[in-house]
């Protein structure tokens, strides 16, 4: 499994719909999302969902709602669900156009499930069928690579939101994170990379 891209490949349609409603924190949580430890994966289907709820609250933001919790998530399934009548989405879509959502252009930036899958297999080349047989600390630095890259990404993002909207007053910046473990008994700190691939500390 390699590590995730920082940013949205937009080669393919669902790092084009990331980058486009900067959903980069979704972006780089994803390939967590799926992969997961046991029993905390989601499927493909609500990865989609995920994305498609998070685009439609984009989309609602920008046309200038505050949608309460649970909102998106109500519009999204009276657009999409199986056992919606044809009434009732027509008035959802009616409902959001009144508040200027493009509609047209928010179902068309919805992804399927396919549309997903090649996303994470081709794009950030992940794995699932191979995670489990992966080398146990490769399978940890990994693991906290990707959680790393999503603090990076959210971080970067607010500050990005605070500066936009005057609350902030920086400069160009650049956001790192740092993870260190410091031994107890040998009293010495790592960088936790250096760590896993050393397999320990110098401790006996």
């Amino acid at each position: 499994m390699a590590e995730p891209v920082s940013d949205p490949n937009t080669k393919y349609k669902v790092g084009k719909v990331l980058s486009r409603y900067d959903l980069l924190d979704l972006h780089a949580a994803l390939p967590e999302m799926w992969v997961g430890e046991s029993g905390d994966s989601k499927s493909l289907r609500d990865l989609a969902d995920e994305i498609n709820t998070a685009v439609l609250r984009r989309a609602m933001e920008r046309a200038g709602s505050d949608p309460l919790d649970g909102e998106a998530e109500n519009a999204y399934q009276l657009l999409t669900g199986d056992g919606v009548s044809a009434g009732v989405r027509t008035q959802q879509r009616n409902r959001l156009e009144r508040d200027g959502v493009d509609v047209e252009q928010l179902e068309d930036d919805f992804v399927t499930h396919q549309a997903v899958y090649t996303y994470l297999t081709k794009a950030l080349e992940v794995s699932k069928d191979t995670a489990d047989d992966a080398d146990p600390l490769e399978k940890h630095e990994k693991r906290i690579q990707r959680l790393r890259s999503r603090t990076v990404a959210v971080t970067e993002n607010s500050v990005s939101e605070l500066k936009a909207a005057g609350d902030l007053s920086l400069g160009s910046f650049d956001v790192s994170v740092d993870i260190r473990v410091y031994c107890q008994e040998c009293q010495t700190q790592y960088d936790l990379t250096d760590l896993l691939r050393a397999g320990g500390c110098d401790c006996d």
